[in-house]
């Protein structure tokens, strides 16, 4: 099955870790990749995971911090998509590796709509052969991807203190 979260609300990612934690809790194996993610900044996601020695895989990868945490002078496309690549090539590995029944791909869906990974790799990515269930999180997906989903969630938002100058606070945001 693909699950796919989409929407501009806060919420995509804490809906796909309480996914991964129940499915844990069943005893299954998740794997959760998070794009677009600084490898560098905690969450309080990847602490819990530790802490309580979750059956979670959770990786960030290097040279993925979003654009829009970085300065223009500081923004290097190519990296960016060359670190994506790279990313995307693990996680075929991963699920080829069949050791995990859940595969997360939080935020890839924003990699894409960003043009720092095609169609072409999106497409292949789901052409492999799927674990029990792949995820996919970001603020909007393709039609043609919305159509081989078979879950489909939209979390909108209405009011986010972010509107008012609110710093995002661990724990909560992160």
């Amino acid at each position: 099955m693909v699950q796919i979260y989409i929407g501009d609300g806060k919420g995509k990612t804490t809906a796909v870790i309480g996914l991964a934690v129940r499915a844990a809790g069943w005893g299954k194996k998740v794997y959760i990749a998070q794009f677009l993610k600084n490898p560098d900044c905690k969450s309080g996601e990847c602490a819990a995971i530790e802490r309580y020695r979750l059956p979670i895989v959770i990786e960030r990868f290097q040279g993925q911090t979003h654009p829009i945490f970085l300065s223009k002078d500081k923004f290097d496309r190519e990296t960016l998509m060359r670190s994506i690549s790279m990313a995307l090539k693990n996680v075929q590995k991963r699920i080829k590796s069949k050791k995990f029944s859940v595969v997360i791909l939080d935020e890839i869906l924003n990699a894409y709509q960003g043009r720092f990974l095609s169609k072409r790799q999106l497409s292949k990515l789901l052409g492999s052969k799927l674990p029990h269930e792949l995820v996919l999180t970001g603020r909007s997906a393709p039609s043609w991807l919305v159509q081989k989903a078979d879950y489909v969630s939209c979390i909108q938002s209405i009011k986010h203190p972010f509107q008012r100058g609110k710093a995002a606070r661990s724990g909560i945001e992160y």
